[in-house]
């Protein structure tokens, strides 16, 4: 039969979810992160392994997941119930071997082309691979029904309790098998509480209980049952009794739970009821699961800006200690003072400087067209001194980002050893960056000068000399107006570096090409430090996805939860 629009409406929606649970990770190391990475697992297997086959047949056979405890008998049980040893039992435990599902030979055609627990290979034979699914068919089990041995719940191996989870989750209907001596183990119990939440269907088996506590332990388990609102699940109580020579359990012991299963199987409105239950239960059980994940990815979300606005912080200050080295003076210190004093003159020129800039003038164009000055020592001094800050900066920049990360542990879960410095080819980049700034002053004198009478004469004399002169400027205050301290500190080189382009261009001139060349130093070196700090921001990256990701999740959440009422799956719509 077609399935109503309703349905189609809620595969989509499981679909849409399926993708942001997907999309959504927990990379910070946070205490709702392993939790959450743990359900948001978990709800995603669902959805592939049940909800979205179980929504697509309707109709398709009842699967019945018999699960317990180590040593609980449920091979003997699912043997005892088709009438044949069709799992093993009895073997050491615990034991690696695929699960086995027991079906009637109409149904094998559904189990066996892997809808349900599409990530099981299925196999006709045995085997060790624990990511097989057996599938064994068995007349003597009534069409439309199946039941599948599942691994121990308490097993000491890993996969073997994840995969036993993985088909309890899979299951219409949840067979729990416990004994006498073990049915307040409390691992069973959990899984029990997990199962009622998702309103999965469950029976339960007390197995190997001696005839004179019958009563007792009954009564016990039953309270149990109550205190944990499972009241109303059927119980088998199975006594304590041999086996036969295949064995099997008698027909007396199982013979009434055969029964129960027996008339599930002919009655396909109640096999419709199980299935229409646990899967509306399975579907109102996401959405404060949901709640949690969302609230879990908010959280990632917040610590990724909050460790992202301390790398930011480390750099902006970066950034802030440069254009401070640019207007205090500190680089026309030493190297760059002395060749800047070679190559406009001597001292007594400096000295002179304020009363001669028509003789200046003179000299540097004389210097300029006659003979080569010694300008290229200057270009490297000044090369050297801001690649040094450079240097000096990002340092103290990735040191400050590493350790504010290193005072958080999300932080500190994302740091390894070469962050704490920067980049391996920082220093040629900021070799790269100066030079390339250097040539654009370079063009950029000789396009706005191209009609000055200095340049024409001196060509790239004129050029080199207007340049560095620019770029000296540029080591001074943003204003271009040397202060007492830039005058003390650069022993008179910023008047000179402000007279000689006054004497070439004129002031107003001076002011627009220190301006032009300092933003564009700082635009440069600010892509310099975004990069340096993307190495920060980038382990944080994940977290960071176009929609917030708790909204991605609450929208799928939302979406599901208005499919799942207006299919009204139990008849309710709520």
């Amino acid at each position: 039969m077609e399935p109503p629009p309703a349905v189609g409406r809620l595969a989509t929606a499981l679909s849409r979810l399926r993708a942001a649970l997907g999309a959504v990770s927990y990379p910070l190391v946070l205490p709702s992160a392993e939790e959450a990475r743990r359900v948001g697992a978990a709800l995603h297997a669902q959805v592939d392994d049940y909800l979205l086959p179980r929504l697509a047949r309707l109709d398709a056979p009842l699967l019945v997941v018999v699960g317990g405890s180590t040593g609980a008998g449920k091979s003997t049980l699912v043997n005892s119930l088709v009438q044949a040893p069709v799992s093993s039992a009895g073997v050491l435990r615990p034991t690696t071997r695929s699960p086995v599902l027991v079906t009637h030979p109409d149904d094998v055609a559904w189990f066996g082309r892997g809808g349900l627990l599409p990530g099981l290979t299925r196999t006709g034979e045995p085997s060790t691979d624990p990511n097989a699914l057996q599938v064994v068919p068995a007349p003597t089990i009534g069409p439309g029904l199946a039941l599948l041995d599942a691994p121990d719940v308490d097993s000491v191996v890993d996969h073997n309790r994840k995969l036993a989870a993985q088909l309890l989750a899979a299951a219409d209907l949840w067979l729990f098998v416990t004994t006498a001596a073990r049915y307040a183990d409390a691992v069973p119990w959990e899984l029990l509480k997990t199962a009622r939440l998702r309103g999965t269907v469950i029976a339960l088996v007390l197995d190997r209980v001696p005839i004179d506590a019958a009563a007792e332990v009954s009564a016990h388990l039953g309270e149990m049952l109550t205190a944990h609102d499972l009241g109303a699940a059927p119980l088998f109580v199975l006594p304590e009794t041999d086996l036969d020579d295949r064995g099997l359990l008698p027909d007396a012991a199982v013979g009434p739970m055969r029964l129960w299963f027996a008339k599930l199987a002919v009655d396909a409105d109640a096999r419709s009821a199980v299935v229409r239950q646990t899967l509306d239960g399975a579907l109102g059980a996401f959405a404060p699961a949901l709640t949690g994940l969302a609230d879990a990815a908010d959280e990632q979300a917040r610590t990724a800006q909050h460790l992202d606005e301390r790398v930011d912080a480390a750099y902006r200050n970066a950034r802030r200690t440069t254009e401070e080295g640019l207007q205090d003076g500190r680089l026309l210190r030493g190297e760059v003072l002395a060749r800047w004093q070679e190559f406009i003159g001597t001292g007594e020129f400096l000295r002179s400087l304020e009363s001669r800039v028509g003789h200046l003038r003179d000299r540097l164009v004389a210097a300029i067209t006659g003979r080569p000055a010694p300008g290229r020592n200057l270009q490297i001094a000044m090369e050297s001194q801001l690649v040094t800050l450079l240097r000096g900066v990002t340092a103290d920049a990735a040191e400050q980002a590493y350790s504010a990360w290193q005072a958080h542990p999300a932080g500190a879960g994302l740091l390894i050893p070469d962050l704490q410095h920067p980049s391996a080819d920082l220093p040629q980049r900021a070799d790269r960056l100066v030079r390339d700034w250097q040539q654009w002053i370079l063009d950029l004198v000789r396009r706005e000068a191209a009609d000055k009478r200095v340049v024409a004469r001196g060509a790239a004399y004129a050029v080199n000399g207007v340049g560095l002169a620019v770029m000296i400027a540029v080591f001074t205050s943003t204003a271009f107006i040397p202060t007492g301290l830039e005058v003390a500190a650069g022993a008179g080189s910023a008047v000179a570096a402000q007279k000689v382009l006054e004497a070439v261009f004129g002031d107003q001139a001076i002011r627009t090409l220190a301006t032009r060349a300092r933003t564009e130093l700082l635009a440069r070196v600010d892509e310099l430090l975004q990069s340096e700090a993307a190495r920060y921001t980038e382990r944080t990256a994940a977290v960071r996805l176009e929609v917030e990701p708790g909204a991605l999740l609450r929208q799928a959440a939302a979406e599901v939860e208005e499919a799942r009422k207006e299919l009204a799956l139990t008849g309710s719509g709520s």
